[in-house]
């Protein structure tokens, strides 16, 4: 298993659009039997990530988070790769991963995990982390400054993120291509 990223790279994204368009831009490079692995704090943008990911990829159906059912499919529309979007928020490890059986669907599909860190390593000698981290934002409770702040006032304004894309394993070995931005 391969503990260290091959390469990474970070992008500052300034809104949930832009956040989509990151993904968008993503999607071309991406194939079937890819893992992506998405960590980030609650309400940092993980499925808004996806959603872009979902429409870089032409896929059927709106994406919506896939917390209470665990596992959603979501077929290509054209001759591309279909997404499954899983939420292993509530699974206790790898094992309760096993039991989604996400093998049987990840050689033809883009399979994204969020909360996947340390539950589905196991799947694929290859992934890709992508790591979306908000801003320290005002003062959490307790008065500390350091730190992720979880609680957000929700004002309606954007929050600058940084996105940081890391390829494990053979896969990514060669690198990112360009990502191209609008």
């Amino acid at each position: 298993m391969t503990t260290a990223p091959e390469w990474t790279a970070s992008y500052d994204v300034g809104s949930a659009a832009e956040l989509q368009a990151l993904a968008v831009a993503l999607a071309p490079l991406l194939r079937p039997a890819d893992l992506l692995v998405l960590t980030g704090e609650l309400g940092a943008g993980k499925t808004t990530f996806t959603q872009g990911l979902g429409r870089g990829l032409a896929v059927e159906d709106r994406i919506i988070s896939p917390t209470f059912v665990l596992v959603r499919q979501h077929g290509s529309t054209g001759g591309g790769p279909g997404l499954v979007h899983v939420d292993a928020y509530r699974l206790d490890g790898a094992a309760a991963v096993d039991d989604l059986d996400l093998e049987a669907t990840m050689a033809v599909n883009v399979t994204v995990v969020e909360w996947g860190a340390g539950r589905v390593e196991h799947l694929s000698d290859s992934r890709l982390h992508v790591a979306i981290v908000r801003p320290l934002g005002g003062t959490p409770a307790g008065g500390s400054t350091d730190g992720p702040v979880t609680v957000f006032d929700d004002d309606g304004e954007d929050e600058v993120r940084t996105v940081t894309l890391a390829g494990f394993g053979p896969r990514w070995r060669a690198g990112l291509p360009a990502l191209l931005l609008d």
